[in-house]
């Protein structure tokens, strides 16, 4: 669970005392402590002393007594009267007063964590004198001055003016000092870089000192708390990323997991460039770093099975800048179930389950009604939502049982009414559904394995409602035996079929294209406009009280997530299969046994493309005076028709292993071949414009189709139709119709021209025929529909020329290569580019099945890639130059590449 992990972190880190930065106000800082004593007096001359601590602090004063019987005291500087040493002072009450004293007059002080119980503060009122000892009587003059200019800071009128008070005091402290070298590991290490900075945990940060050495990222607190420096080995760091912290680009957070969506520390920065350096630094010493990735680089794995619903969910909350550091920025999460009523949870049922393509706001069409009347009457800014689906306030709504002492920094010393606590799951859905400003979502952890934050393991003292009963355990649905089963059956939903067909509507809303716009006021999802990034700069902000209001207001209301998609998300690929839920969220998906020819075959096949690092070379043949373009093979596999830039066309025979025929049409290159139906003739396209017919059976051409204006490039052949794509920057559709006569010759009929703007070096047709995609020579990949020859898609996917493009056995994605160096696999449905890898060196061609590539690379090796995983999983040595060319059998286990050494390779699997 993020936030008890987050919280157990803590509290592994921070001491066993009883002083936390919680018990700070927002946006106050810690400066420094001072051991001493707290003088109590009684009946006139009669003192006690009381041990403890003393904490300087931006805006109040804390005593933290080593008797954990006594409460800590906190004493807010803006109710201070007078703050003196009172042996300067000769109305002092007290009589023989030690050095070090320091009196400080107060209207009002709260007390807390009495017997170290955590309850809501108590507050003492009335004019009270506190004097405290200070263990270093010479300490007292610094003191006295600190205290005097925060006293100052408190009084100012403005909040605006206090904040820029307390953060002149704040930089000139940091400017005083600098990172301790002594805490380096080792005294070997090399100082690359030192700045200042924050450290960020929710609701408070410390600031201190930031250090980049060649093996560590250091942090030092500037007031040594919760311990002298926190240390992150670099070889140890998984991902980075840089964030946005209080509207403004400056976070940074590191984790040391590849997962885990609690990271291991989180800065944040006074400047911008600061931040980007450390990045950089960090970013330079990982092996296997993962930095600023994009989201297509996990929508692959979710669609392909490979991730779970939940794991994507946090991976796009991740990359939207949520973080379990920020509570104005927590990541969301969907409420899935609908049915909090029946003794029974029915997951095969589509009334289970909430509306997932609505935002909650929408759900109930009475409110919304109300909600539109008035967003229609509003003027600019428009907003339909007055409050927003993720803020503080809510995060610790569902947490309070956990968190407790977050609550109480957040709403001032106090819990929520007892009233408005997290109580029953069945009446916060119905609230959400009904209320007039309830709109909020969950959270991960009502997807996780730990319940305790539906369960008052901590005994706390929430209140009583106004209908007598005590804040308790949270109430359960009727179909949930204990928390734990809650969970379980919760996760089960988010795992189930029906999420997996509607989750991608849900990211639509609150990561997508429906988040802004015009499509968000369609899909009535239109929030305050500062809920948005971008929705103010706090830069051009220049009245210091303006801007803290206003990040104040933003902050405690709510963020919107970064938006991640701009176009429709891609639906999940949902297969007929067995769920086997387990306590890790994830699905292990178990296919039906085969039960006829195909499913046998389509086992094989899958057999083939896991076994495709076993490749073994079988034999070469150098046949060609030129790069190799293209390979087609007899049915019966007993002839390999090859073409090539020396113009010609062999015929190889696989028996004999000897070329038997060498045809060439025209002294131009040829770009590639295919054999027709009855391995009767070879057709291939030539860079003389033209298209050759070349008969088998009688050994000569047979026709020729001179149907382009410059070089054809690709040919491909369906259902008595030919598709040709040539430089001259069209895809035409040919219907070949027999002549009654002759009944070798063909007539070819010109049915579709499909119209490109730049030049076309490649084609693909689907599986079923129904889809071809085209790449052109400046990177644009387009689908067209052509059983109405209408286009579907025109994507500027890479730059430079496209050299391959293949749909994968289901037509969900199309994958392509080109001379940018990148794999890019588009969503077919949506157009949208889910997956990008990059490859060390340009790939000419490839095999795919949607999960696995085989590619021929330009050094000549066969590379296996993992394209859901993102990875080269194995490197075959092969050609001595480029491998231009690749045909591969149905079956998979069969490959025969062509390469610029020209040289034809055959490639067979050997278990």
């Amino acid at each position: 669970m993020a936030f008890i992990r987050k919280r157990r972190q803590e509290q592994q880190l921070y001491s066993k005392e009883r002083f936390s930065l919680l018990l700070l106000n927002l946006e106050e800082y810690y400066f420094e402590q001072h051991t001493a004593n707290h003088v109590l007096k009684k009946n006139g001359t009669d003192r006690r002393k009381v041990r403890g601590s003393l904490k300087i602090c931006s805006k109040s004063v804390i005593f933290e007594p080593d008797e954990i019987s006594r409460p800590i005291i906190k004493i807010p500087l803006r109710d201070c009267i007078k703050i003196e040493a009172p042996e300067d002072n000769e109305r002092n009450l007290f009589t023989g007063v030690t050095p070090g004293t320091i009196s400080i007059i107060s209207n009002q002080a709260f007390l807390t964590k009495e017997q170290n119980i955590i309850a809501p503060f108590k507050t003492e009122r009335g004019k009270t004198e506190y004097v405290f000892e200070l263990d270093v009587p010479g300490k007292v003059e610094d003191v006295i001055h600190a205290l005097h200019q925060l006293y100052r800071a408190s009084h100012l009128d403005k909040l605006g003016d206090q904040a820029a008070m307390i953060t002149a005091i704040l930089q000139s402290r940091l400017a005083r000092a600098s990172f301790d070298k002594n805490r380096f590991q080792n005294v070997s290490e090399t100082l690359h870089m030192e700045c200042k900075a924050e450290m960020v945990t929710p609701l408070v940060t410390n600031p201190g000192h930031v250090c980049i050495t060649d093996t560590n990222l250091y942090f030092q607190p500037l007031n040594g708390y919760p311990k002298p420096v926190v240390q992150v080995t670099l070889h140890s760091v998984r991902r980075i990323y840089k964030r946005r912290h209080g509207l403004l680009p400056l976070g940074l957070e590191v984790f040391c997991t590849e997962n885990d969506l609690c990271s291991d520390i989180y800065l944040k920065f006074y400047d911008t460039q600061d931040r980007d350096d450390v990045y950089f630094y960090v970013a330079t010493y990982l092996e296997n770093h993962v930095a600023e990735q994009a989201a297509e680089s996990y929508m692959l794995q979710w669609q392909r099975g490979r991730i779970s619903n939940y794991q994507y969910l946090l991976h796009l909350n991740n990359l939207a800048d949520r973080s379990c550091n920020d509570l104005s920025q927590y990541p969301v999460f969907p409420w899935i179930i609908a049915d909090y009523s029946s003794s029974e949870l029915d997951l095969t049922k589509p009334e289970t389950f909430r509306d997932l393509s609505k935002p909650i706001g929408a759900l109930n069409k009475e409110r919304l009604e109300r909600l539109l009347e008035r967003y229609r009457e509003m003027p600019e800014p428009k907003f339909m939502y007055g409050s927003h689906y993720s803020s503080p306030g809510y995060v610790l709504f569902y947490l309070v049982r956990v968190a407790p002492e977050y609550m109480l920094c957040l709403q001032n010393g106090k819990f929520d009414h007892p009233d408005r606590m997290f109580n029953s799951i069945a009446e916060t859905w119905k609230n959400c559904l009904d209320g007039a400003t309830d709109f909020k979502e969950l959270i991960p952890e009502f997807y996780e394995n730990d319940s305790s934050f539906l369960v008052n393991n901590l005994n706390l003292d929430l209140g009583r409602t106004q209908g007598g009963k005590m804040v308790e355990n949270v109430e359960l649905p009727p179909w949930a035996s204990d928390a734990d089963d809650f969970l379980q059956k919760s996760r089960d939903a988010l795992e189930s079929q029906y999420v997996s067909e509607h989750l991608h509507e849900w990211i639509d809303l609150v990561f997508g294209y429906k988040q802004k716009g015009n499509e968000a006021v369609a899909a009535q999802n239109v929030f305050h406009p500062l809920t948005y990034e971008g929705g103010v700069d706090l830069n051009r902000i220049m009245d210091p009280n303006e801007r803290v209001a206003l990040l104040t207001q933003i902050l405690e209301f709510g963020q919107t997530p970064k938006q991640l998609f701009i176009t429709p998300h891609p639906q999940r690929i949902v297969p007929k299969f067995k769920s086997l839920s387990c306590a890790s969220s994830r699905s292990i998906f178990m296919t039906e046994p085969p039960e006829s020819f195909e499913d046998l075959t389509e086992e094989s096949i899958t057999l083939a493309w896991n076994n495709i690092t076993k490749l073994k070379l079988e034999e070469q043949h150098k046949i060609h005076k030129g790069a190799v373009t293209g390979i087609a093979v007899s049915s019966n596999k007993s002839s390999i028709f090859s073409t090539s830039q020396d113009s010609t066309l062999k015929m190889f025979s696989a028996e004999s292993k000897m070329l038997q025929r060498s045809v060439s049409f025209s002294n131009m290159a040829l770009s590639s071949c295919l054999i027709l139906p009855g391995d009767t003739t070879v057709i291939c396209s030539s860079w003389d414009n033209n298209i050759y017919f070349y008969s088998i059976a009688f050994g000569r051409r047979q026709d020729t189709l001179i149907g382009h204006d410059d070089a054809v490039s690709k040919i491909c052949w369906h259902n008595d139709c030919l598709y040709s794509a040539s430089w001259d920057s069209t895809v035409k559709v040919w219907r070949c119709v027999p002549e009654e006569l002759l009944g070798t010759k063909k007539h070819f009929e010109l049915v579709a021209e499909l119209e490109h703007d730049v030049s076309v070096n490649t084609i693909h047709l689907n599986d079923v025929h129904t889809l071809l995609a085209s790449g052109t020579k400046e990177g644009t990949i387009s689908i067209w529909d052509i059983t109405t020859a209408t286009m579907l898609h025109q994507l500027t996917c890479h730059v430079g020329t496209v050299f391959d493009a293949a749909f994968s056995p289901d037509s969900r994605h199309l994958l392509s290569t080109a001379e940018d160096g990148y794999f890019k696999v588009t969503d077919v449905q949506t157009g949208m580019t889910i997956s990008s890898m990059a490859s060390e060196q340009l790939q000419r061609c490839f095999k795919w099945d949607g999960n696995t590539i085989l590619s021929g690379s330009q050094s000549g090796e066969l590379l296996v890639w993992d394209i859901v995983g993102g990875k080269i999983v194995e490197r075959i040595k092969g050609h001595t130059g480029p491998v231009t060319s690749m045909w591969m059998n149905e079956q998979c286990n069969n490959i025969i590449t062509g390469g610029e050494d020209k040289q034809i390779m055959f490639w067979k699997q050997q278990y």
